[in-house]
């Protein structure tokens, strides 16, 4: 489906001047206009806005210095006018700025800076959470006094095995899982209090796998977005047939106190619109768990799993009416193995999903066009741009940051 409407664009990008004229081939719909804000930033994450200043984390590869937080102030034309690094916020992923302060995770917990008017903070950080497993840790803020920091479950075909299994048989996980009782789901803090850890935080909900996208939605919800299982047909052949491994979704939540997201014993079919049994706990790939308390995904993204790495609400007025208060997710883009796929990967997009009220609608294609300008350019080898983090600014505008050239966009309406 996602790929139909991305051949369509790709068309419809030929026949309009207005939209082939946007940087690097963006493909936007017609009223909006994207501008490069920065480039050559490096392994860019999720961002934080706040008036003219621009702050961005950051995880950097094996053998690469950090570079901490990056700060940047820009001018009136969006460029940035001084550019400065925050050290020693080290793999970082959620960044968000809550009543003058910056908060950011890094690879086993979260720091408060205090914001003044200077770009870059004069006191040090406090530690308000340390000692969580170290993995992504996306956060979100309710505005009420509670701080929401995902611990990512893990990846692999099986995510929970059973030491006792033979080495030459199938996966089998454990169930219980043990490892949720420290990971694989979203736990609440205190956003003020310092010197937090695991145990001082409200276990608020399980059964995540990998998720990177968490956001707080007004008036209404956590929501948090993740990555589908991997490799299940190429663990479990005689079960699931490359068609049934592209249907497991990447699966995006409304997650409530007590949500269970069901991994790692099922994941989402996104073509069937149903929750199957995980191989590894006795599923064949067509049969429903007999436990009837997981929830269901409120969107789903598959055929082939975009690899979503961001997700936030827009809370801005200089977008048409339909885009307030809905959802953009960064997808990053599937083939992370490293297979060339003919007709391209999915995801390398930012995908779009409306709200009614409080009732997630159809998920739509916002901008593409970033890995290149057609579909076979979604390859993790081959991609000009992969999307990693979205951020609304204080004039409404939608900023992307993207992953192989460290490359920040602005998306604007109307201007």
């Amino acid at each position: 489906m996602f790929r139909t409407l991305s051949v369509a664009i790709v068309a419809l990008m030929a026949a309009s001047p207005a939209i082939a004229a946007e940087p690097d081939g963006l493909i936007l719909p017609p009223g909006f206009h994207a501008t490069v804000v920065a480039e050559g930033l490096g392994p860019v994450r999720h961002m934080a806005l706040r008036g003219n200043d621009l702050y961005v984390s950051t995880r950097h590869g094996q053998n690469a210095p950090s570079v901490g937080i990056i700060a940047l102030r820009l001018g009136p034309d969006h460029k940035p006018v001084q550019t400065e690094h925050i050290p020693g916020i080290d793999q970082g992923t959620g960044i968000r700025i809550f009543r003058g302060a910056l908060y950011a995770s890094t690879g086993t917990g979260v720091v408060r800076f205090e914001l003044g008017d200077a770009l870059v903070p004069t006191a040090a950080p406090e530690t308000i959470i340390d000692g969580l497993t170290a993995t992504n840790h996306p956060i979100a803020l309710d505005g009420q006094g509670d701080l929401f920091v995902g611990i990512d479950g893990g990846g692999g075909a099986s995510n929970c095995p059973d030491p006792a299994t033979p080495k030459d048989a199938k996966p089998k996980g454990l169930k219980p899982c043990p490892l949720l009782e420290a990971r694989g789901g979203v736990w609440r803090f205190n956003d003020r209090k310092p010197g937090q850890k695991l145990a001082d935080g409200d276990h608020f909900a399980t059964g995540i796998r990998n998720m990177s996208a968490l956001d707080w939605r007004g008036g209404d919800s956590l929501y948090g977005a993740w990555h589908g299982r991997d490799g299940t047909a190429k663990t479990w052949p005689e079960l699931l047939t490359a068609a049934d491994d592209d249907a497991i979704a990447d699966e995006m939540f409304r997650i409530t106190k007590g949500t269970d997201m069901g991994w790692p014993y099922t994941y989402w079919d996104g073509v069937k619109k149903v929750r199957l049994q995980a191989p590894d706990y006795g599923g064949d790939g067509k049969t429903s768990p007999t436990e009837n308390y997981y929830a269901n995904p409120v969107a789903a993204f598959a055929p082939q799993r975009p690899a979503v790495l961001d997700l936030t609400f827009y809370s801005g007025s200089q977008f048409p009416a339909k885009y307030r208060r809905g959802a953009f997710l960064a997808m990053h883009g599937g083939g992370a193995d490293g297979t060339v796929l003919p007709g391209g990967h999915g995801g390398y997009n930012i995908m779009f999903v409306p709200f009614e009220r409080n009732r997630a609608g159809k998920p739509e294609v916002f901008a593409d066009g970033f890995a290149g300008p057609t579909p076979d350019a979604k390859q993790v080898k081959t991609a000009a741009y992969r999307p990693v983090g979205v951020a609304v600014a204080p004039d409404g505008s939608l900023y992307v940051a993207e992953t192989v050239k460290g490359r920040i966009w602005r998306i604007s309406y109307g201007e």
